[in-house]
């Protein structure tokens, strides 16, 4: 009978380790997939900010060879990324893609003018910095307007921190939902255990000795839990680069390991810490409170 007891009780620590690095490497896929996410917030940002573009329109006598001396010269002011011209032939055909070809039928001549397309750098890209660049490029006589979306700039500058503080947040809440997975399953493993420690409390073994082997465990099982986060984080990226292959452009080797690292590292800490602590709880609990379980 007490074989059959031990037999079931190994059994059901056995699924309660599989189910906790299972839901722990579930968790630790979320906290990666937030730190590539806040380790490439400005990553991020400045990728939205160079291709926010900056429209220049051209008066309606200003011929194309006219504008492409334009766009040499305003491609060495300072913040300038990089410059396109767009024909009257392509303005109309982008045009008509947005209103029709009935729409721009009922006009004599093509109302599209000739236009540069402007991309800045995206430490330029501000309201005040881009106020002084469109007052630099409205300068010329052949201008008639210079256009951006000021709308879209604000919100980008003023909502980078609070996007960067909210998955500061998310991770650290899914961290807490890791260490709290971890305190349970440990929990569960010391009181099949509760006995043995005590006895060997009984027989003069310090704390040290009881918590190594439970504090190695848990680190191999952090560990575990991290690699298959990390597998299937790896498996996203994969698959999703073909749909956003521009995007993942800005994600580089080195923050990926960043990332890899912080996943190894979390798994790791939370299931040693949570297990020290749990350890220590128990060694340090009376034999009356130990038999009343």
């Amino acid at each position: 009978m007490p074989s059959s007891n031990s037999s079931v009780t190994k059994r059901r620590l056995a699924s309660s380790w599989i189910s906790t690095v299972i839901s722990l490497s579930l968790v630790l896929l979320l906290v990666g997939i937030g730190s590539m996410l806040l380790v490439n917030a400005r990553a991020v940002s400045d990728y939205f900010k160079e291709n926010l573009q900056v429209e220049v329109l051209m008066k309606d006598y200003v011929e194309e060879e006219e504008a492409a001396v334009y766009e040499r010269a305003i491609g060495a002011v300072p913040g300038v990324r990089a410059t396109r011209l767009v024909s009257r032939d392509e303005g109309m055909e982008e045009m008509s893609q947005m209103l029709g070809r009935d729409f721009l039928d009922v006009f004599e001549t093509a109302p599209v003018p000739v236009s540069v397309e402007v991309s800045m750098a995206a430490a330029y890209v501000s309201a005040d910095s881009l106020a002084v660049i469109q007052e630099l490029l409205a300068d010329s006589p052949l201008v008639d307007e210079v256009v951006y979306q000021t709308s879209l700039v604000e919100a980008l500058n003023q909502n980078l921190g609070k996007i960067t503080l909210g998955l500061a947040v998310l991770v650290a809440v899914l961290l807490f939902i890791s260490f709290v997975l971890m305190a349970n399953t440990v929990r569960l493993d010391l009181f099949s255990r509760r006995f043995s420690i005590h006895t060997m409390q009984l027989v003069g073994a310090t704390r040290a000795f009881i918590r190594a082997p439970f504090v190695g465990r848990a680190a191999l099982q952090g560990l575990f839990a991290a690699l298959i986060a990390i597998l299937l984080l790896l498996g996203g990226l994969f698959f999703l680069k073909e749909e956003f292959a521009q995007l993942f452009s800005i994600f580089t080797l080195e923050s990926l390991l960043e990332v890899m690292g912080i996943m190894l590292v979390a798994g790791v800490f939370i299931c040693c810490i949570s297990t020290y602590f749990m350890v220590n709880r128990l060694v340090a609990y009376n034999r009356d409170l130990i038999y009343s379980y």
